[in-house]
């Protein structure tokens, strides 16, 4: 590790206008697309159907998923859940005769027993828009909520202006991921919401380890400006950034490929946030205490006081 970090010295703090510049691009893009496009809520927004049905066998979700698109249900989520033979199909809610979930069971259970006949119906479920509701405020409470708690605590740690870096990178990375669901219309669901509470963990892990090691050579070294010992303690850094980030993708990208839909929504978001926390632990949040005017004094410890003895 330390090897490799002698290898390193970028000027990353150089580049940070340009980094603003795709900050700006970036946050720009998601807002627009949320006040325009909006999210593709899941059905654990929006309301809905909930039916889980059991096979004899191994259940083809391919199959399940074009027979139910081709009656037209092209709108519904299939995935397992518990054995490989247990099926959980998500609909959103349904107008018209389909609006009745008997009649709306029954007439998807004839469409799966096309393909199996010996398909069993075991529970459907209505999930009302009240719940939707509750738990829309009760997930951006939960957002808000742990972004104040994050801001007290780096104020206590290390200083108020690491502090609104640290803030300004968890909001700039959960707008940014947010906002990609958004632009390419995903669905968003509780699991993505709990990807996204993940992502400010991550990346707020990632931009203490940075402050630390800023702290310890503002205090260490004795020549150098702000930016240049922001700059060396990046590279300081790095190594350990890259491989955390790197095994950490290894891992998402594992289950984007083999976890199937019940885990593609979590790995996705996860995945936009290793890349977008990996890149705002470097310029947003360090580049925003630079901003703020940063220097080695706001983080020198007081000195004490010396009692003189009075006793010749």
């Amino acid at each position: 590790m330390k090897q490799l970090n002698a290898k390193f010295n970028f000027d990353f703090m150089g580049r940070r206008k340009l980094a603003y510049v795709l900050s700006a691009v970036l946050l720009l893009t998601s807002v627009g697309s949320l006040m325009t496009r909006g999210l593709n809520f899941g059905i654990d927004f929006t309301g809905g159907v909930l039916l889980e049905v059991g096979y004899s066998g191994v259940a083809d979700l391919p199959d399940i998923r074009n027979r139910l698109s081709a009656s037209g249900f092209g709108d519904a989520q299939v995935q397992n859940f518990g054995a490989a033979s247990d099926v959980m199909i998500r609909l959103l809610p349904r107008q018209g005769e389909d609006a009745d979930n008997a009649k709306l069971a029954e007439k998807i259970l004839d469409v799966l027993r096309e393909g199996d006949a010996a398909v069993d119906l075991r529970r459907v479920e209505f999930v009302g828009p009240q719940v939707g509701e509750e738990l829309t405020e009760q997930g951006g409470t939960a957002m808000i909520f742990a972004l104040l708690m994050i801001l007290g605590y780096i104020m206590f740690r290390f200083q108020w202006k690491f502090a609104v870096g640290s803030v300004a990178a968890l909001v700039h990375d959960v707008v940014i991921v947010i906002g990609m669901f958004s632009v390419l219309q995903l669905p968003f669901d509780l699991s993505v919401l709990a990807a996204v509470l993940a992502v400010i963990g991550y990346s707020l892990n990632d931009t203490i380890v940075v402050f630390d090691r800023i702290r310890e050579n503002f205090r260490g070294l004795r020549k150098g400006t702000a930016v240049e010992i922001a700059n060396t303690s990046i590279n300081q850094m790095l190594a350990r950034t890259l491989i955390t980030s790197l095994t950490t993708l290894l891992v998402l990208l594992s289950l984007f490929m083999l976890g199937g839909e019940a885990v593609r929504g979590f790995s996705t978001a996860l995945i936009m946030g290793i890349f977008v926390g990996t890149y705002s632990s470097i310029y947003t949040a360090t580049a925003t205490a630079l901003a703020l005017d940063v220097t080695p004094e706001d983080l020198m410890e007081p000195k004490k006081e010396e009692l003189l003895d009075d006793m010749p």
